[in-house]
Protein backbone atom coordinates (compact mmCIF):
# COMPACT_ATOMS: atom_id res chain seq x y z
CA UNK A 1 0.00 0.00 0.00
CA UNK A 2 1.31 3.42 -0.91
CA UNK A 3 2.04 5.46 2.17
CA UNK A 4 0.46 8.83 2.72
CA UNK A 5 3.14 11.33 3.58
CA UNK A 6 0.71 13.42 5.55
CA UNK A 7 -1.01 12.53 8.80
CA UNK A 8 -3.83 14.51 10.37
CA UNK A 9 -5.40 14.72 13.80
CA UNK A 10 -8.16 16.72 15.48
CA UNK A 11 -9.72 16.58 18.94
CA UNK A 12 -12.66 18.17 20.70
CA UNK A 13 -13.63 18.67 24.33
CA UNK A 14 -17.30 19.46 23.83
CA UNK A 15 -19.42 22.01 22.00
CA UNK A 16 -20.88 25.08 23.66
CA UNK A 17 -18.58 27.13 25.84
CA UNK A 18 -18.74 29.32 28.87
CA UNK A 19 -19.28 33.00 28.14
CA UNK A 20 -16.33 35.22 27.33
CA UNK A 21 -16.91 37.28 30.45
CA UNK A 22 -16.61 34.14 32.59
CA UNK A 23 -13.60 32.76 30.71
CA UNK A 24 -10.73 33.81 32.95
CA UNK A 25 -7.16 33.49 31.67
CA UNK A 26 -6.52 30.71 34.17
CA UNK A 27 -9.58 28.75 33.07
CA UNK A 28 -8.85 29.24 29.38
CA UNK A 29 -5.27 28.07 29.85
CA UNK A 30 -6.48 24.92 31.60
CA UNK A 31 -8.83 24.02 28.76
CA UNK A 32 -6.25 24.72 26.08
CA UNK A 33 -3.60 22.72 27.90
CA UNK A 34 -6.01 19.81 28.18
CA UNK A 35 -6.65 19.92 24.43
CA UNK A 36 -2.94 20.19 23.67
CA UNK A 37 -2.21 17.22 25.91
CA UNK A 38 -4.67 15.12 23.90
CA UNK A 39 -3.23 16.36 20.61
CA UNK A 40 0.34 15.59 21.65
CA UNK A 41 -0.59 12.07 22.72
CA UNK A 42 -2.25 11.33 19.38
CA UNK A 43 0.40 13.06 17.29
CA UNK A 44 3.19 11.14 19.00
CA UNK A 45 1.56 7.92 17.81
CA UNK A 46 1.19 9.15 14.23
CA UNK A 47 4.73 10.56 13.99
CA UNK A 48 6.14 7.21 15.08
CA UNK A 49 4.25 5.51 12.25
CA UNK A 50 1.45 4.28 14.47
CA UNK A 51 -2.11 3.65 13.33
CA UNK A 52 -5.01 6.08 13.34
CA UNK A 53 -6.90 3.82 15.74
CA UNK A 54 -3.99 3.95 18.22
CA UNK A 55 -3.82 7.73 17.80
CA UNK A 56 -7.49 8.44 18.52
CA UNK A 57 -7.47 6.12 21.53
CA UNK A 58 -4.35 7.81 22.92
CA UNK A 59 -5.80 11.29 22.39
CA UNK A 60 -9.16 10.47 23.97
CA UNK A 61 -7.54 8.71 26.93
CA UNK A 62 -5.73 11.94 27.77
CA UNK A 63 -8.95 13.92 27.49
CA UNK A 64 -10.73 11.38 29.71
CA UNK A 65 -7.98 11.81 32.30
CA UNK A 66 -8.46 15.60 32.36
CA UNK A 67 -11.10 16.69 34.93
CA UNK A 68 -12.05 19.75 32.86
CA UNK A 69 -13.91 17.66 30.27
CA UNK A 70 -17.10 15.66 30.74
CA UNK A 71 -15.67 12.20 30.09
CA UNK A 72 -13.76 9.74 32.21
CA UNK A 73 -12.48 11.50 35.31
CA UNK A 74 -14.52 14.66 34.69
CA UNK A 75 -17.85 12.90 34.14
CA UNK A 76 -21.02 14.49 35.49
CA UNK A 77 -23.34 13.00 38.13
CA UNK A 78 -26.56 11.21 37.19
CA UNK A 79 -29.82 11.41 39.17
CA UNK A 80 -28.52 8.82 41.64
CA UNK A 81 -25.27 10.67 42.23
CA UNK A 82 -23.27 8.21 40.16
CA UNK A 83 -21.22 8.37 36.98
CA UNK A 84 -22.41 6.58 33.84
CA UNK A 85 -20.05 6.81 30.91
CA UNK A 86 -20.38 6.05 27.21
CA UNK A 87 -17.72 5.69 24.51
CA UNK A 88 -17.18 4.34 21.00
CA UNK A 89 -14.40 3.84 18.47
CA UNK A 90 -14.36 2.94 14.78
CA UNK A 91 -11.69 2.18 12.20
CA UNK A 92 -12.21 3.21 8.59
CA UNK A 93 -10.39 0.38 6.82
CA UNK A 94 -12.42 -2.59 8.06
CA UNK A 95 -15.44 -0.70 9.46
CA UNK A 96 -14.92 -2.54 12.73
CA UNK A 97 -16.35 -0.69 15.72
CA UNK A 98 -16.71 -1.06 19.47
CA UNK A 99 -18.74 0.80 22.07
CA UNK A 100 -19.84 0.79 25.70
CA UNK A 101 -22.74 2.53 27.41
CA UNK A 102 -23.68 3.24 31.03
CA UNK A 103 -20.39 1.95 32.40
CA UNK A 104 -19.16 2.82 35.87
CA UNK A 105 -15.75 2.90 37.55
CA UNK A 106 -13.86 2.36 34.28
CA UNK A 107 -10.95 4.81 34.17
CA UNK A 108 -10.82 5.00 30.36
CA UNK A 109 -14.08 3.96 28.69
CA UNK A 110 -12.53 4.49 25.24
CA UNK A 111 -10.06 1.67 25.90
CA UNK A 112 -12.90 -0.60 26.97
CA UNK A 113 -14.78 0.32 23.76
CA UNK A 114 -11.75 -0.64 21.69
CA UNK A 115 -11.47 -3.93 23.57
CA UNK A 116 -15.10 -4.66 22.70
CA UNK A 117 -14.19 -4.12 19.05
CA UNK A 118 -11.12 -6.36 19.15
CA UNK A 119 -11.90 -9.00 21.77
CA UNK A 120 -15.64 -9.61 21.49
CA UNK A 121 -18.08 -10.49 18.70
CA UNK A 122 -20.19 -7.43 19.58
CA UNK A 123 -20.25 -3.72 18.75
CA UNK A 124 -22.07 -2.28 21.79
CA UNK A 125 -22.32 -3.61 25.33
CA UNK A 126 -23.67 -1.82 28.38
CA UNK A 127 -24.10 -1.54 32.13
CA UNK A 128 -23.18 -4.48 34.33
CA UNK A 129 -22.30 -6.59 31.30
CA UNK A 130 -19.74 -4.02 30.18
CA UNK A 131 -18.37 -3.87 33.72
CA UNK A 132 -18.02 -7.66 33.77
CA UNK A 133 -16.24 -7.55 30.42
CA UNK A 134 -13.89 -4.85 31.78
CA UNK A 135 -13.00 -7.17 34.66
CA UNK A 136 -12.39 -10.04 32.26
CA UNK A 137 -10.12 -7.90 30.10
CA UNK A 138 -8.29 -6.46 33.13
CA UNK A 139 -9.22 -2.89 32.17
CA UNK A 140 -8.09 -0.32 34.75
CA UNK A 141 -10.84 0.50 37.25
CA UNK A 142 -11.07 3.34 39.77
CA UNK A 143 -13.25 3.91 42.83
CA UNK A 144 -15.94 6.59 42.97
CA UNK A 145 -13.64 9.12 44.60
CA UNK A 146 -11.43 9.22 41.50
CA UNK A 147 -14.35 10.58 39.48
CA UNK A 148 -15.46 13.15 42.08
CA UNK A 149 -15.18 16.75 40.98
CA UNK A 150 -16.56 19.61 43.09
CA UNK A 151 -17.75 21.62 40.09
CA UNK A 152 -19.66 18.59 38.73
CA UNK A 153 -21.06 17.86 42.19
CA UNK A 154 -22.33 21.41 42.58
CA UNK A 155 -24.00 21.12 39.14
CA UNK A 156 -25.83 18.04 40.31
CA UNK A 157 -26.88 19.60 43.60
CA UNK A 158 -28.75 22.32 41.70
CA UNK A 159 -30.95 19.73 39.96
CA UNK A 160 -30.93 16.87 42.48
CA UNK A 161 -34.40 15.61 43.43
CA UNK A 162 -36.08 17.25 40.44
CA UNK A 163 -37.14 16.05 37.02
CA UNK A 164 -34.74 18.51 35.44
CA UNK A 165 -31.74 17.16 33.61
CA UNK A 166 -29.13 19.33 32.01
CA UNK A 167 -26.29 19.13 29.63
CA UNK A 168 -22.91 20.06 30.99
CA UNK A 169 -23.71 23.70 31.74
CA UNK A 170 -21.06 26.22 32.59
CA UNK A 171 -22.15 29.54 34.04
CA UNK A 172 -25.65 29.39 32.51
CA UNK A 173 -24.31 28.82 28.99
CA UNK A 174 -24.87 25.43 27.46
CA UNK A 175 -21.82 23.24 27.12
CA UNK A 176 -22.22 19.81 25.65
CA UNK A 177 -19.64 17.74 27.41
CA UNK A 178 -18.11 15.11 25.21
CA UNK A 179 -14.56 14.44 24.03
CA UNK A 180 -13.46 12.97 20.76
CA UNK A 181 -10.71 12.54 18.19
CA UNK A 182 -10.36 11.81 14.48
CA UNK A 183 -7.16 10.85 12.68
CA UNK A 184 -5.55 9.88 9.38
CA UNK A 185 -2.35 7.83 9.53
CA UNK A 186 0.51 7.32 7.04
CA UNK A 187 -1.12 4.19 5.63
CA UNK A 188 -4.29 6.10 4.76
CA UNK A 189 -6.41 4.65 7.55
CA UNK A 190 -9.06 6.89 9.11
CA UNK A 191 -10.37 6.40 12.66
CA UNK A 192 -12.71 8.14 15.08
CA UNK A 193 -13.35 7.94 18.83
CA UNK A 194 -15.85 9.63 21.16
CA UNK A 195 -16.35 9.50 24.95
CA UNK A 196 -18.76 11.21 27.37
CA UNK A 197 -20.15 11.35 30.88
CA UNK A 198 -23.58 12.25 29.51
CA UNK A 199 -26.06 14.64 31.14
CA UNK A 200 -26.15 15.94 34.70
CA UNK A 201 -29.06 14.38 36.64
CA UNK A 202 -29.89 12.00 33.78
CA UNK A 203 -32.30 9.16 34.63
CA UNK A 204 -33.19 5.66 33.45
CA UNK A 205 -29.66 4.98 32.16
CA UNK A 206 -30.20 7.47 29.34
CA UNK A 207 -27.79 6.95 26.44
CA UNK A 208 -26.88 9.68 23.96
CA UNK A 209 -25.21 9.65 20.57
CA UNK A 210 -21.61 9.14 21.70
CA UNK A 211 -21.63 5.31 21.84
CA UNK A 212 -23.86 4.93 18.78
CA UNK A 213 -21.99 4.18 15.57
CA UNK A 214 -23.32 6.45 12.83
CA UNK A 215 -24.80 8.97 15.25
CA UNK A 216 -21.87 10.26 17.32
CA UNK A 217 -18.97 8.37 15.73
CA UNK A 218 -18.19 7.12 12.25
CA UNK A 219 -15.12 6.33 10.12
CA UNK A 220 -14.81 5.03 6.57
CA UNK A 221 -11.66 5.13 4.45
CA UNK A 222 -13.82 5.92 1.42
CA UNK A 223 -14.75 9.29 2.89
CA UNK A 224 -14.00 10.59 6.36
CA UNK A 225 -13.85 10.11 10.11
CA UNK A 226 -16.26 12.02 12.35
CA UNK A 227 -16.75 12.63 16.09
CA UNK A 228 -19.77 14.63 17.25
CA UNK A 229 -20.68 16.65 20.32
CA UNK A 230 -24.01 18.21 21.13
CA UNK A 231 -27.61 17.42 22.04
CA UNK A 232 -27.42 13.66 21.73
CA UNK A 233 -31.07 12.95 20.98
CA UNK A 234 -30.95 15.25 17.94
CA UNK A 235 -27.69 13.76 16.65
CA UNK A 236 -29.21 10.28 16.96
CA UNK A 237 -32.30 11.25 14.95
CA UNK A 238 -30.13 12.93 12.31
CA UNK A 239 -27.67 10.00 12.21
CA UNK A 240 -25.25 12.91 12.05
CA UNK A 241 -21.83 11.26 11.78
CA UNK A 242 -22.90 8.80 9.08
CA UNK A 243 -24.72 11.53 7.17
CA UNK A 244 -21.45 13.41 6.63
CA UNK A 245 -20.00 10.25 5.09
CA UNK A 246 -23.13 9.64 2.99
CA UNK A 247 -23.21 13.17 1.59
CA UNK A 248 -19.59 12.78 0.49
CA UNK A 249 -19.93 9.28 -0.95
CA UNK A 250 -23.34 9.49 -2.60
CA UNK A 251 -23.66 13.17 -3.41
CA UNK A 252 -20.02 13.95 -4.11
CA UNK A 253 -19.78 16.79 -1.61
CA UNK A 254 -16.43 17.85 -0.17
CA UNK A 255 -15.85 17.31 3.54
CA UNK A 256 -16.45 20.99 4.25
CA UNK A 257 -19.70 21.00 2.26
CA UNK A 258 -20.97 17.81 3.90
CA UNK A 259 -20.19 19.02 7.41
CA UNK A 260 -21.89 22.37 6.73
CA UNK A 261 -25.00 20.60 5.42
CA UNK A 262 -25.31 18.46 8.55
CA UNK A 263 -24.34 21.03 11.18
CA UNK A 264 -26.15 24.08 9.81
CA UNK A 265 -29.08 22.67 7.82
CA UNK A 266 -30.04 19.22 9.10
CA UNK A 267 -29.45 19.51 12.85
CA UNK A 268 -31.02 22.91 13.71
CA UNK A 269 -34.61 21.87 12.80
CA UNK A 270 -34.18 18.99 15.27
CA UNK A 271 -32.94 21.35 18.04
CA UNK A 272 -29.55 19.87 17.32
CA UNK A 273 -27.22 22.36 18.95
CA UNK A 274 -23.59 21.28 18.84
CA UNK A 275 -20.82 20.52 16.42
CA UNK A 276 -18.40 17.95 15.11
CA UNK A 277 -14.83 17.39 14.01
CA UNK A 278 -13.94 15.49 10.85
CA UNK A 279 -11.00 14.55 8.65
CA UNK A 280 -11.09 13.16 5.10
CA UNK A 281 -8.77 10.71 3.38
CA UNK A 282 -6.60 13.55 2.04
CA UNK A 283 -6.00 14.87 5.54
CA UNK A 284 -8.31 17.87 5.29
CA UNK A 285 -9.75 18.79 8.68
CA UNK A 286 -13.07 20.51 9.36
CA UNK A 287 -14.22 21.64 12.81
CA UNK A 288 -17.68 23.22 12.73
CA UNK A 289 -20.48 24.10 15.14
CA UNK A 290 -23.84 25.86 15.25
CA UNK A 291 -23.46 27.14 18.81
CA UNK A 292 -21.26 29.59 20.71
CA UNK A 293 -18.12 27.52 20.44
CA UNK A 294 -16.42 24.17 20.74
CA UNK A 295 -13.31 23.21 22.66
CA UNK A 296 -11.14 21.96 19.82
CA UNK A 297 -7.61 21.33 18.65
CA UNK A 298 -5.95 20.21 15.43
CA UNK A 299 -2.67 19.67 13.63
CA UNK A 300 -1.89 21.67 10.48
CA UNK A 301 -0.04 20.49 7.36
CA UNK A 302 3.28 21.38 9.01
CA UNK A 303 2.51 19.37 12.14
CA UNK A 304 1.93 22.46 14.28
CA UNK A 305 -0.68 22.21 17.05
CA UNK A 306 -3.58 24.66 17.35
CA UNK A 307 -6.45 25.11 19.80
CA UNK A 308 -9.60 27.24 19.80
CA UNK A 309 -12.62 27.70 22.03
CA UNK A 310 -15.06 30.29 20.71
CA UNK A 311 -16.73 30.21 17.31
CA UNK A 312 -14.78 33.16 15.95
Amino acid sequence: MKEHRRTALAVHGGAGTISRKEMTPVREKAYREGLLDGLRAGQDVLLQGGSAIDAVEAAVRRLEDCPHFNAGRGSVFNADGQHEMDASVMRGDTLEAGAVASVQNVKNPITLARRVMEKSPHVLISGLGAFEFAHQEKITLEDDQYFFDQFRYDQWQRTKGTDVYQLDHSDDDRKFGTVGAVALDREGMLAAATSTGGMTNKRWQRIGDSPLIGAGTYANNASCAVSCTGHGESFIRAVAAYDVHALMLYKGLSLEEAVHEVVHKKLPPLDGDGGLIAVDREGRIVLDMNCSGMYRGWTDEHGELHTAIFKD
